[in-house]
């Protein structure tokens, strides 16, 4: 069993990244996981950079199943697992699931960064309404204050909005705003 740190994972993933070896990378962060005791971050969003990691390499199957155990971990993480499921689903070609998963979601708590989620794997898998509202609703949920992530969300609010051309109103101002 270990102690896991941020620097740990960082190291981790900036080896992976000088050695473009996704698949060496989901292996290492799953027997991290499993050898996990405590850490600086939680068990689930270890498993959720896995799952990240074997999406990368190509294999959204064992993607699948690494972000279906973060969710039952329970520990805390930055972004819904479920996002990621439902994001994977559509990859699997198993929309029906994966919309069912994101009405789940939406039926729930969840947090800008879920939102930013979900939103940008309904504009990739041709759902702007949708996405448009889950940015709408994540920058709404960001409050008064600018952060990362509503900037990410005005962004791609932005580009949904051109691409559904849809006119400029109160929020695009927001964006303006940020820069």
């Amino acid at each position: 069993m270990a102690h896991v740190t941020n620097e740990q994972v960082d190291r981790l993933l900036e080896q992976a990244l000088l050695l473009d070896d996704h698949g060496a990378l989901a292996r290492r962060l799953d027997a991290l996981a499993q050898g996990y005791e405590s850490g600086e971050m939680s068990r689930a969003a270890i498993l959720m950079l896995a799952a990240e990691e074997w999406r990368q390499a190509g294999q959204p199957a064992a993607a699948l199943d690494r972000y279906q155990s973060a969710l039952e971990d329970g520990g805390e993480v930055p972004v819904d697992p479920r996002a990621g499921i439902a994001d994977t689903l559509f990859e699997l070609d198993r929309p029906e699931e994966a919309r069912a998963l994101i009405a789940a979601v939406r039926s729930g708590d969840w947090n800008p960064a879920t939102a930013l989620t979900v939103a940008e794997t309904l504009v990739a898998y041709g759902d702007l309404d949708a996405a448009h509202e889950w940015a709408t609703d994540g920058i709404r949920a960001c409050g008064a204050t600018g952060s990362g992530i509503r900037d990410s969300l005005l962004r791609t609010r932005y580009r949904i909005r051109v691409d559904l051309g849809l006119p400029e109103d109160d929020l695009d101002a927001l964006l303006d705003v940020s820069r």
